[in-house]
């Protein structure tokens, strides 16, 4: 009998209402792959596969002429603390249909999201050490559970299409501790732990806080900050983008959730503009959706929503109206290539970060077409 939970209960094509779900090819990178990259059409069939020279350092997405964005873990550095295995990235690529690379820009930490733009830029995360006084200026977390004393904070950086310097904007420079301490059962290693960097436009870049659970707008010309939503609306919540109207898409993970005893995940969207909360989705039992770290939320051209549940390798379509109308498990299961990475998480895996979908007219290199 099949041991592995995910595996026993299902993977590919779970369903598929073709009569409301928005037809396009989802494109994924399972995190513990060996550089794998995977698009797969609306019934679950392989329709292209990129292996490329990195492990995920988390995501890959298709920018607008068809060119693969891709962020790898280059493993060039000694891991800060041991989460680093996971998230680390460190290379920012650009790659054709055949995976021969195009234009990379390196920077060994960087972490979890970056954001590539059509004209070259790259928005980005990344992290500086804080040490001694700065360092315990930081409040909440685990007592004791800095990375060998060092707190390492966040750094928004943005780079050309050469890796010229365009912006930089530090968190601990900006933000109060005070104001966004860790919560309390978090390590102290990491602070804010920014999962998702996304400009809303020429002077605004919205960011997701993980480990204080917050979600603010960063004003590029002074660097000042509004905060959006705190612990009392998301917690430990990834991937904010906009969809238009002033609004903006959360994937709210629900760990350590104020006011909870349950834990469950759910999709919101937020007012840019005042942080109120407008459409949400969240599984009935709540509890039948959850995961605990990553996750993502696309916005469809039908209004539909794609989810991407990430820590089982499970994504899913929803409609305004909350019915699901198309369910894939990713069904690539290994454990880490790099010895470091494998020894501290041991266990196999089909963990994704974000899943993005296409319409067929957006790869104009596809030939495989359903």
């Amino acid at each position: 009998m099949e041991q592995n939970t995910i595996k026993r209960r299902g993977v590919g094509l779970i369903g598929v209402d073709p009569d409301l779900s928005w037809p396009g090819y989802t494109l994924y990178a399972p995190l513990a792959g060996r550089g794998v990259v995977d698009l797969v059409d609306p019934a679950g069939e392989l329709a292209h596969r990129w292996t490329l020279p990195y492990r995920p350092g988390r995501h890959a997405r298709l920018l607008a002429d068809g060119v693969l964005a891709y962020n790898g873990a280059t493993l060039a550095i000694e891991p800060p603390f041991a989460m680093w295995r996971k998230y680390g990235g460190g290379s920012m690529g650009r790659y054709d249909p055949n995976g021969v690379p195009l234009t990379e820009f390196r920077d060994d930490y960087q972490h979890h999201d970056a954001h590539h733009y059509d004209d070259g830029r790259i928005l980005y995360t990344a992290v500086e050490p804080l040490t001694g006084a700065a360092a315990a200026r930081i409040e909440g977390g685990v007592a004791g559970t800095e990375a060998d004393g060092v707190v390492w904070a966040d750094v928004v950086r943005e780079v050309a299409a050469d890796g010229t310097p365009l912006w930089e904007w530090r968190a601990f420079e900006h933000l109060e501790p005070a104001e966004f301490g860790l919560q309390p059962h978090y390590w102290r290693e990491h602070w804010p732990l920014i999962n998702s960097v996304y400009p809303l436009d020429e002077h605004t870049v919205v960011a997701s806080l993980r480990s204080v659970s917050a979600v603010i707008r960063i004003d590029r010309r002074t660097g000042r900050y509004t905060t959006l939503a705190d612990r009392s609306t998301v917690a430990q919540q990834h991937h904010v983008t906009p969809v238009g109207d002033g609004m903006l898409l959360v994937f709210d993970n629900g760990t350590f959730r104020t006011g909870e005893s349950v834990t469950y995940s759910r999709v919101v969207e937020i007012d840019a503009a005042t942080g109120e909360l407008g459409w949400v989705y969240q599984d009935s039992p709540r509890e039948a959706f959850f995961t605990p770290f990553m996750g993502g939320a696309q916005r469809l051209p039908n209004g539909n929503t794609l989810v991407t549940e990430a820590a089982f390798g499970r994504i899913f379509e929803v409609t305004r109206d909350h019915r699901i109308c198309w369910e894939y498990v990713v069904p690539s299961f290994t454990t880490y290539p790099d010895p470091g990475a494998a020894a501290v998480f041991p266990a196999r895996s089909n963990a994704i970060f974000r899943a993005y979908r296409y319409a067929a007219e957006e790869i104009p290199w596809l030939t495989h077409r359903s």
